[in-house]
């Protein structure tokens, strides 16, 4: 049913959590991947167990993102799929952030897609086409406490994705966004860290959704690769919670 034979994708944040779970699953589908990170040992691993390309790549950083594109044209021939999914979190509130989180969290999870995709749109665009996925957040849909600018970055995605997939539908790019609910990674143990609690009753806390667990990294990766694939040819513009309805 989902078959990526041939495509040729870029992953952000690929080292670990859920980047590292869309690698494997992009790779098992036949798609070749580059992918990027800051964490070389994590991203160079990833590489290696898919037998992809691993570049090191500080998404906010516009060579950074030069880099990695013009290697994917370079050994790949292109790219027909862009996963933006690299992020960070700062749990505080507005009256505790201090200003160098606030651009950090919005450059790493919103200034990201934009030099990303703004480097690979005109190469999709030659080939006919491609598939861009963004990676939001349910707290992107509705807020949370004690996390004002991963909230503000992740309803920035968005709402981004849906200017986007109107920009470049005529061009047959479709972008969508995958809303994550908690998801076991590093990034949520990290969160538990940050507000003092243990990860473990953070884990039991984050089940209490109606279909009664986490979220792992690879439910995720499964509902990126069918938005990469042809199978999801006429959905663009598309914000769609995985989070086994957390948000509903």
């Amino acid at each position: 049913m989902i078959d990526l034979t041939g495509k040729r994708a870029i992953v952000t944040g690929g080292a670990t959590g859920i980047g590292r779970a869309t690698a494997h699953v992009l790779a098992e589908l036949g798609a070749r991947v580059v992918v990027a990170d800051v964490d070389a040992d994590g991203g160079e691993q990833t590489a290696k167990d898919i037998d992809g390309t691993f570049v090191h790549c500080d998404v906010s950083n516009r060579t950074d993102c030069e880099t990695v594109v013009a290697t994917a044209h370079t050994q790949l021939g292109g790219v027909d799929i862009l996963f933006n999914n690299a992020g960070i979190i700062r749990r505080s509130t507005v009256c505790e952030i201090t200003e160098e989180d606030w651009d950090q969290v919005m450059a790493v999870n919103v200034r990201s897609i934009l030099l990303m995709s703004r480097l690979v749109i005109p190469g999709m665009k030659e080939r006919g086409g491609g598939s861009i996925i963004n990676t939001g957040s349910g707290w992107g849909i509705s807020g949370g406490a004690s996390a004002v600018s991963y909230c503000a970055s992740k309803g920035a995605v968005v709402n981004m994705t849906r200017a986007m997939a109107i920009d470049h539908g005529p061009a047959n790019i479709r972008v969508n966004c995958v809303c994550p609910g908690d998801t076991a990674t590093g990034m949520l143990a990290d969160e538990a860290r940050q507000l003092g609690e243990s990860p473990d009753s953070f884990y039991t806390d984050a089940a209490d959704r109606p279909l009664g667990r986490i979220g792992q990294p690879r439910d995720i990766g499964q509902t990126v690769a069918f938005l990469a694939s042809d199978a999801s040819a006429f959905i663009s513009g598309a914000i769609i919670p995985v989070d086994g309805a957390g948000t509903a």
